[in-house]
């Protein structure tokens, strides 16, 4: 076999490999071979259907599919005498056929970049630290009653945690919403669905008024016609519901799974899962953080372009409802931070390689654990997990950055960030 290197690029590779045709001759005709010994084919009897058949029948599937595994063969081979990393399967051009004796393929790909010494000894990180305390246990009942509560009818004026439900009819200019007639909605005051001025203006109004206001709707209002601009809005009040919390007993604890019924029980139950809670959120800052501290520090290091494009398109997909295609805009707008991500995590895989970390699989039964947990039959989810390698292999990626994050923030000029919480808890730049 026969194979040049050539650099098309910083990072991207064209491989030319030659091997003999008389080597593709060979497997083709012992594939030919067991094939009659193994085809079942009407009108011959087994193990006895001629060469030439199956030649005429299956020909050309066995010389794609013996070409296919000798371009596998041969690109390992060449991938490992010339210690190239290739970051994604190479784009393969070949006519198949033979020349002066042999068959020939290009295969076009990116590598790994060349890492440099990787010296996390200068980086400053800040590590968050928080505890659960009786008053977030007592906090999450609250909550868990909140989402819980019932909502009984009340002539009296709204207030804030009530239901109102409403019509209305909003005019600007020369346009009306809805054109005809009113449109009806619902929403509990003060929850954040309506926005405040919408909120202000059904407060203390009773069952069965109606009201004109001037309504300034916010800029990014989903009707555009109403967005960012006063209209007058006619209102009509259909329903005012007061909230009703349900009874901390037996029976509303039992509603987790709690069949004793027990508060103790219940409590410790809580407290489990906001601890579970904290401790991933406490290890996806320091992550972040570690993240982007390593990719400050190597912000010039070059990243092959197919990873960084199919980051971008994944930041890009959370921005647009699920099941559609981001526009190229967006995805060209992520291209900065897609391109530190990247940077970040290859940074990251480096670091593992390197320092030789081995996969804590303790910590992987735990996380695997975890997830399973907030499922109704978690063995159901442990057996999906480890009967799918792909989602084997993902969770096994996350764990493995979570140890290069500890093992980062050992070896750097680290600090303490004692945090509540709920500051943990609350997206990062919220």
């Amino acid at each position: 076999m026969q194979f040049s290197v050539e650099n098309v690029g910083k990072l991207e590779r064209k491989l030319t490999v030659k091997f003999p045709a008389e080597r593709f001759e060979s497997q083709v005709s012992a594939r030919i071979a067991e094939m009659s010994r193994t085809v079942r084919l009407k009108g011959f009897r087994p193990g006895k259907v001629p060469a030439n058949v199956i030649q005429q029948r299956f020909g050309a599937q066995v010389r794609g599919e013996v070409l296919s595994d000798l371009i596998s063969s041969t690109l390992r081979e060449a991938f490992e005498k010339e210690n190239l990393r290739p970051v994604a399967n190479p784009a393969i051009n070949t006519t198949g056929q033979p020349e002066n004796g042999e068959i020939a393929y290009t295969a076009t790909f990116e590598v790994m970049p060349e890492f440099p010494e990787i010296d996390v000894a200068a980086l400053e990180i800040a590590r968050p630290v928080a505890e659960v305390t009786d008053a977030d246990v007592e906090k999450m009942i609250g909550t868990l009653r909140q989402q819980r509560r019932s909502f009984n009818e009340v002539e009296r004026p709204s207030a804030e945690g009530d239901f109102v439900m409403f019509e209305y009819a909003a005019v600007t200019g020369d346009y009306r919403f809805p054109a005809e007639g009113l449109e009806r909605a619902g929403s509990v005051l003060g929850s954040g669905t309506l926005f405040k001025a919408l909120d202000g203006a059904l407060t203390g109004r009773k069952v069965g008024e109606s009201f004109e206001d001037d309504i300034e709707f916010p800029a990014d209002f989903r009707n555009e016609q109403l967005a960012g601009k006063t209209a007058k809005v006619n209102f009509s009040i259909v329903k005012v519901q007061e909230p009703k919390l349900p009874e901390v007993d037996a029976e509303f604890i039992s509603l987790f799974g709690i069949d004793d019924g027990d508060m103790d029980h219940f409590r410790k139950e809580v407290r489990a899962n906001l601890e579970r809670e904290l401790k991933a959120a406490l290890m996806g800052r320091l992550k972040s953080q570690v993240a982007e501290k390593l990719a400050q520090a190597h912000s010039e290091l070059e990243v092959p372009n197919l990873m960084v494009q199919g980051e971008a398109r994944n930041l890009a997909a959370s921005s647009v409802p699920r099941g559609q295609q981001p526009p190229p805009q967006l995805v060209d707008a992520a291209m900065p931070a897609a391109r530190l991500r990247v940077i970040a995590g290859l940074l990251m895989g480096e670091i593992a390689r390197k320092k030789e970390l081995k996969l804590d699989r303790t910590r992987l039964a735990e996380q695997l654990a975890a997830i399973a947990s907030t499922y109704e039959e978690p063995e159901k989810v442990i057996e999906l997990y480890n009967g799918d390698p792909q989602l084997m292999s993902g969770l096994q990626n996350r764990v493995m950055e979570d140890q290069v994050a500890e093992w980062v923030a050992e070896h750097a000029k680290t600090t303490v960030d004692n945090l509540s919480f709920d500051e943990v808890m609350r997206p990062v730049g919220a």
